[in-house]
């Protein structure tokens, strides 16, 4: 893409935020968000964000501002969230970079409970407003009707597709986790593979703070050690590196999990792979986590109590 290229609005916001407009793109990347890479005329490098504005933006990029005042490793926001027609908009450093560290086993992922660990400990007893709603893969807490939260993309698909023992599990799941009556915390939803690079053996970067939500901490945690070894197609990590995840996940923050928090951890482990069993089987593709939450639903909702 071509600076001529760009939405229209997005030259002058930088000249407006950042002091002076794009010159070069580096990169445009689309999900969730749309972000761009861009070089500045004074020969800064920034990355501009831009999503729906669902009102959760400006709690993500205070949570963002924290860590990065902490030294937690991730891009530090260069400006507020910024409400641009429809749109949040922010501005953040770019911190190009680093690999991904692969696999699932229980050694990988205490090496990932760690940075878990570390989040959660920084964002203890922020001050920030809760980004509600949670992200929506992420969202049994929901109260919209039926099981599922409401999705556009997926609502109008035919349900018939979902395996029954993805429904089965998604069901078992929710009806354990609201009803923990656990406080709410602050932490991230989307701890993936995909979203930390790592340089020279430490953690280089950790993304997506898109993706922070206001749930149990140990709902968090839980749903942390099932994806932490996702990159693509996501899947669930297995039981033993789960269990691996939450020990290290305990012994790092100093405190051990009530048996009541344990069992929820447990189901919040299910619930994203649950989610994205039913996206596979709603969009036709192979069942990875359809399969995994096959295989090892039992063995996690025994654990949950659920």
């Amino acid at each position: 893409m071509r600076v001529d290229d760009v939405p229209g609005w997005l030259p002058g916001w930088c000249a407006d935020r950042l002091g002076d407009e794009p010159v070069a793109v580096l990169f445009v990347a689309r999900r969730m968000s749309t972000t761009f890479g861009l070089r500045l005329a004074d020969g800064r490098d920034v990355v501009v964000k831009a999503r729906e504005d669902e009102g959760r933006a400006a709690s993500c990029v205070a949570a963002q501002s924290r860590l990065a005042d902490r030294g937690f490793p991730c891009a530090r926001p260069l400006t507020p969230a910024v409400a641009v027609g429809g749109l949040a908009v922010h501005a953040e450093e770019l911190r190009p970079g680093g690999e991904v560290l692969g696999g699932d086993a229980p050694e990988v992922a205490v090496r990932y409970a760690a940075v878990f660990a570390r989040l959660m400990d920084d964002l203890a007893d922020a001050a920030i407003a809760p980004p509600l709603p949670n992200p929506r893969w992420a969202r049994w807490d929901h109260a919209d009707p039926g099981l599922w939260p409401s999705i556009a993309v997926l609502d109008g698909k035919d349900q018939g597709a979902v395996p029954a023992h993805v429904v089965a599990v998604a069901t078992r799941v929710r009806a354990r986790l609201p009803a923990s009556g656990l406080p709410n915390v602050l932490g991230h939803a989307d701890f993936e593979a995909q979203n930390l690079r790592r340089r020279d053996g430490r953690v280089w970067v950790v993304h997506d703070w898109d993706s922070l939500a206001w749930q149990p901490e140990a709902a968090l945690v839980g749903a942390a050690s099932g994806t932490f070894g996702n990159d693509s197609p996501p899947t669930l990590a297995p039981v033993e590196s789960s269990a691996a995840f939450l020990d290290a996940y305990q012994h790092l923050r100093g405190r051990r999990f009530t048996p009541r928090e344990l069992e929820v951890a447990w189901a919040a482990s299910l619930w994203p792979a649950a989610h994205n069993a039913r996206w596979e089987a709603l969009h036709g593709t192979p069942p990875v986590c359809g399969e995994a939450v096959r295989e090892q639903a039992a063995e996690r909702l025994r654990r949950a109590n659920a």
